[in-house]
């Protein structure tokens, strides 16, 4: 009988951790193919990265967040530019692999804060604070996940990191 329970009371988490597993590997696509298209052409980085930074430091940038991006990001763009594609693909190739899921996690939720601090006025001025929270809609459940991600090490389940520890 006791042998029985144990049995039940592992399937969920068994279910569980390759749910987290399924969901990191369909995460990881999206961000390979997120820095793929960063780091192969040139028009992000030499280019469009600019255009997106004036957009976030004229209107939709947090206030203590604007002079980061105007005086440290802007300057660099190009750098900074290749650096956000290498880190998107870092977090996808990781997730991807199941190796070092957890330090990738910490990027993605670094990523996501930051997009979030760079876009979060986009709705405007005063308006309700859910259309804030509606605007980061792209960025808040993939933070959400990475933090998932982590505390859940979900590398150990069809990923390298699992491996790593045997």
């Amino acid at each position: 009988m006791r042998q029985n329970m144990n049995l039940t009371m592992l399937t969920p988490s068994t279910t569980l951790g390759k749910t987290i597993a399924v969901v990191r590997i369909a995460t990881a696509l999206f961000f390979v193919m997120f820095g793929q298209y960063k780091l192969v052409g040139a028009g992000f980085a030499h280019g469009g990265f600019q255009e997106y930074l004036r957009g976030y430091i004229e209107s939709t940038a947090v206030s203590f967040y604007r002079p980061v991006l105007a005086n440290l990001v802007l300057p660099h763009a190009v750098f900074f530019g290749y650096a956000v594609g290498a880190v998107e693909m870092f977090i996808g190739v990781s997730l991807l692999l199941g190796i070092w899921v957890r330090p990738a996690s910490v990027l993605g939720v670094l990523h996501m804060l930051s997009l979030t601090l760079a876009t979060w006025w986009d709705p405007g001025h005063g308006v309700p604070a859910w259309r804030y929270f509606g605007n980061e809609l792209d960025h808040l459940p993939l933070l959400f996940l990475f933090v998932i991600f982590f505390v859940s090490d979900a590398g150990r389940q069809w990923g390298l990191d699992g491996r790593r520890r045997r």
